[in-house]
């Protein structure tokens, strides 16, 4: 295998930060010295600002500490293989309005732990929400994750990681009740393009550190927080409707065009790109990020609502909001719900169904177990 590169294809990594408002340079030092956001206890930190060049997503901490999936502590985690000599489509398929999937994934457990950004550093994060994998600490790797059994998703083949920071009310922690939605969608024209996650992929989209106007441009950004018909927040709104069916809410896009080569990068994210539109109203991925992947949104939902002046996230401020995604599905049903929902241009629930047209079936049984 060829040596991991020392600068992530396409970008110019120096020390040096481009805010997502364009243009201004925060050195490294700089960074260092920002203020950091509440956290979850006296004993938790917040992820550290850091290097990055992408002005689309504010900086995170680089990984410097070896793992059982970066053993030198680089940063860099290499595809095996890599995937080469792919152009970006531009090709306008059939017009569908869906090209979709869901994943239920329920709240599991929560720590101080982050396995992207603190590798093998257990209580050096803020807390987290971890939902998914019912493994995920610290210590996580492409190995544990596989080798464990459980998941606290619908569907026993996505034993993927996904985190979040916690919310508090107070010093109270407040978890979501029951699944969440995480849709897998096509952001790219040619959704007949999009490609499964490799088994080992992760990064984080937004940043804790990330300001309220950075969080308002973030091109995952869709409408801020959101409780009854409040939208647009792009901090906590300071009061919500006290209807019993009132929660707080908020969605968030991932990027979805990756590089090919990396697993991993030192700033979680360079190796993933938002597609770009090339005229003719055609959004593809970027030609140094031309793999599309299904686009990860969360949606998620906290009981809470009435006055939310006590409301916080274990990051700080309600524009600190974003997560990480460790990406571990069982081959076969991943590429059957990707093949199946996204590229057959469909709206699929959890069994990979889609309601509007029964007559194209579904990828999973009653107990979500892949169809053969």
């Amino acid at each position: 295998m060829a040596r991991r590169p020392r600068k992530i294809p396409g970008l110019l990594v120096a020390l040096a930060l481009v805010t997502a408002g364009g243009g201004a340079l925060l050195t490294a030092n700089a960074a260092a010295s920002t203020p950091t956001a509440s956290s979850s206890g006296p004993s938790s930190a917040v992820h550290g600002s850091s290097v990055n060049a992408m002005a689309e997503m504010p900086g995170m901490a680089v990984s410097n500490q070896t793992s059982g999936d970066d053993p030198d502590g680089d940063g860099y985690i290499m595809a095996n293989p890599p995937v080469t000599g792919v152009t970006p489509s531009t090709y306008d398929p059939p017009h569908a309005y869906f090209h979709e999937f869901q994943a239920k994934c329920s709240p599991d457990h929560t720590a101080p732990d982050d396995p992207i950004v603190y590798p093998g550093q257990p209580g050096k994060s803020h807390d987290h929400t971890f939902m998914g994998n019912t493994s995920t600490n610290a210590n996580s790797t492409t190995a544990s994750l596989e080798a464990a059994g459980g998941t606290a998703c619908l569907a026993p083949g996505d034993k993927s990681a996904y985190w979040m920071p916690s919310l508090f009310k107070g010093d109270q922690k407040i978890l979501p009740v029951g699944p969440q939605t995480i849709y897998y969608k096509s952001s790219v024209n040619d959704y007949t393009s999009v490609r499964p996650f490799p088994k080992g992929l992760r990064f984080v989209v937004g940043s804790p550190v990330q300001t309220q106007d950075e969080f308002k441009n973030l091109k995952g950004t869709v409408e801020g927080w959101e409780c009854g018909q409040s939208y647009h927040n792009w901090n906590f709104p300071a009061s919500c409707p006290t209807t019993p069916d009132t929660q707080l809410n908020i969605r968030l896009q991932a990027p979805s065009c990756w590089d090919g080569i990396h697993l991993d990068t030192p700033d979680h994210k360079s190796h993933m790109a938002y597609p770009i539109a090339t005229g003719a109203n055609i959004n593809a991925c970027p030609a140094d990020h031309p793999v599309a992947l299904p686009m990860i949104e969360f949606k998620m939902a906290w009981p809470v609502n009435g006055d939310m002046s006590q409301i916080r996230l274990a990051s700080g401020a309600g524009f600190s909001f974003h997560y990480d995604f460790f990406a571990d599905w069982d081959t076969a049903t991943q590429s059957a719900m990707v093949t199946h929902c996204i590229n057959g241009g469909l709206q699929c629930d959890p069994h990979g169904y889609d309601q509007s047209q029964p007559a194209k079936g579904a990828v999973l049984d009653s107990n979500y177990q892949l169809i053969h």
